[in-house]
């Protein structure tokens, strides 16, 4: 039986755990405070994130990440992006020697510009090829309800995708897909959060489903430049870790980050907003190092670069739309 060690209580890590006991494999599930681990690990539930939904009575939950790591075959970390680097830095010593890392999470890291399994492979050391990573459009609500959903696994040993692609495929309603791509799929789920940003924000501001459009389809635009600059293989944003991730984020009312970007678009303050959201809205911290990255690729970001200004330095929703309506029109295959 594989044995599967998952980091992270939150919606999306508790999920990926329940598909994963529920296909069969031996699941361990960490969390840091006692309270919600003992809800999972005697009363089947998670209610700080899935509130109503039963968890498979085979999963267990600990707060001892040494007890976790026993053994595991799959270590799937699903905290905050920026967490990551602190928090693997002090699980390293108890790593199993040849697990497989799988990254759930959907970020750039900031001051590094550092994609989430790079972290992973620089703290771990540990080469690519035991690190993988799944990115899709993977509402974890949704997929927590057993509704029908599907995800992209990613790492450059396609044998090693293809262990974890058997290991968390739950017929009829998860299905996850393989691609060697490991680059264009976090690109994809990191930066849609950011897009997702903006498409709130023009929401929360009374604008209609032609802005929404544009923002998606230009977005993805971004997604696409940005990824040719880092050597990211094209048909990735065509799929399911691109625009099957950009469309579920940027319309979904379950999205953290598109409710995070309708809050400010409403005339809420930053603070206010933070202050309102229980959830990690991950676009807010990486547009700074999306944007970041960009520039030191010389690739133009203009929705990105908007989104940093609302939420970071001041920028009103309003002066930020001006700005991307107001720029010099280019031809549609280079840029907005």
């Amino acid at each position: 039986m594989t044995k599967v060690a998952v980091f992270g209580t939150g919606s999306w890590g508790t999920t990926f755990a329940m598909i994963l006991a529920e296909a069969g494999n031996k699941v361990t599930l960490w969390g840091r405070r006692e309270e919600l681990v003992e809800a999972i690990d005697r009363d089947h539930g998670n209610p700080d994130y899935l509130p109503g939904i039963e968890l498979p009575a085979t999963l267990r939950a600990t707060t001892d990440a040494a007890r976790a790591l026993d053994g595991a075959d799959f270590v799937v970390l699903a905290v905050p992006s920026q967490q990551l680097r602190p928090n693997l830095a002090r699980w390293r010593e108890h790593l199993p020697p040849r697990a497989v890392l799988v990254s759930l999470m959907k970020g750039i890291e900031l001051g590094t510009t550092k994609r989430m399994s790079e972290v992973i492979r620089e703290v771990a050391e540990v080469p690519e090829e035991r690190v993988a990573v799944v990115s899709g459009p993977n509402l974890a609500k949704e997929i927590a309800m057993r509704q029908p959903a599907a995800t992209v696994v990613a790492c450059a040993d396609e044998s090693v995708a293809a262990r974890l692609q058997s290991a968390c495929h739950l017929p009829p309603w998860f299905r996850p897909y393989t691609n060697p791509d490991v680059v264009g799929v976090e690109l994809g789920g990191a930066v849609k959060n950011v897009i997702a940003l903006a498409v709130g924000v023009s929401a929360g501001m009374g604008m209609g489903d032609n802005v929404s459009a544009m923002l998606i389809t230009r977005g993805l635009a971004e997604i696409s430049r940005l990824g040719a600059a880092l050597g990211a293989d094209a048909h990735t944003f065509a799929g399911l870790a691109g625009m099957g991730d950009l469309v579920a984020t940027c319309t979904s009312p379950l999205s953290r980050n598109r409710t995070f970007g309708e809050n400010l678009g409403r005339g809420m303050t930053l603070d206010e907003v933070v202050a309102a959201t229980k959830q990690t809205a991950e676009g807010v911290k990486s547009c700074e190092s999306v944007l970041e990255l960009a520039r030191k690729h010389d690739v133009e970001m203009p929705i990105t670069e908007v989104v940093v200004g609302v939420v970071h330095d001041g920028m009103s929703p309003a002066e930020a739309g001006m700005l991307l309506m107001s720029r010099s029109p280019k031809p549609e295959r280079y840029g907005v």
